[in-house]
C-alpha cells in the first residue's frame, strides 16, 4: 500500500481555526509513495461565495487546479479525504511538485 503523508505549511491551532472559519486552505501538501502533490481545500459554502463573487466581478468563475471539497476544512476531514482520494487513485492525475517546497 502507498505511504500517504499530509503536510500543512502552517500547522498551528490558529491556522486550523482560521481554515475552518474561512472554509479554505491552500497550504496542504500530500506525499504519496514519496511523490509530493499540492491540493487546495474548500468547503462548499466558501466555494459558493467565491463563485458568486467572481461571477459578479468577472462574469465567470475559473476553478483552482487540484481543488478538493470537504464538509469542513479541518485537519481531520482533510486526512480522511486524502486517504479516500488515494484509494481512488486521484493523485495519479495530478502533476507532482518539487519537494524543496517542504524541505523534506
Amino acid at each position: 500500500m502507498d505511504e500517504v503523508i499530509v503536510y500543512f505549511l502552517e500547522d498551528t491551532e490558529l491556522a486550523e481555526y482560521e481554515a475552518v472559519s474561512k472554509g479554505y486552505r491552500n497550504d496542504v501538501y500530500v506525499s504519496v509513495s514519496n511523490t509530493l502533490y499540492s491540493i487546495i481545500v474548500y468547503d462548499i459554502v466558501r466555494l459558493q461565495q467565491d463563485f458568486e463573487s467572481e461571477l459578479e466581478q468577472y462574469g465567470y468563475y475559473s476553478i483552482e487546479p487540484n481543488l478538493v471539497l470537504v464538509k469542513e476544512v479541518s485537519k481531520e476531514n482533510i486526512h480522511l479525504t486524502v486517504r479516500a482520494l488515494n484509494e481512488q487513485k486521484y493523485f495519479d492525475n495530478l502533476k507532482p511538485v518539487d519537494k524543496k517546497v517542504l524541505k523534506i
